[in-house]
């Protein structure tokens, strides 16, 4: 692995456990983004499953480089997903930064994880 994809996968595993871990626990900010994005409790919840398990493939990625690959690609599925639902919402374009940009640094975590 790189130095510039372990740097990215750590800072990719690191955002994803706080948002997986918030949304799990039900914390009140995630509930209301979710209403908001209109977004059922119990597919915030599932969602929050699946960053907390991206988390983990990206940190086993360190060791089994292919789960880190797969990690980074189920990442880029879910901020896709998070970027239509605040399209849906009709969300200023300064709420699709924060999703979008993490999508792209998934991206480009997976094309150096898929390289190497």
């Amino acid at each position: 692995m790189s130095v510039v994809a372990a740097i990215i996968s750590l800072l990719l595993t690191l955002t994803f456990l706080g948002m997986g871990a918030g949304k799990v626990a039900g914390i009140e900010q995630m509930r209301r983004s979710a209403d908001h994005l209109g977004v059922p409790p119990g597919l915030n919840r599932s969602i929050g499953v699946l960053e907390l398990a991206a988390a983990a493939g990206l940190i086993a990625g360190f060791w089994i480089q292919s789960l880190g690959l797969a990690a980074s690609i189920g990442l880029v599925l879910l901020m896709v997903g998070a970027v239509y639902y605040h399209v849906r919402a009709r969300d200023p374009a300064g709420q699709l930064l924060p999703p979008a940009g993490l999508g792209v640094l998934a991206v480009i975590n997976a094309v150096l994880l898929g390289l190497t």
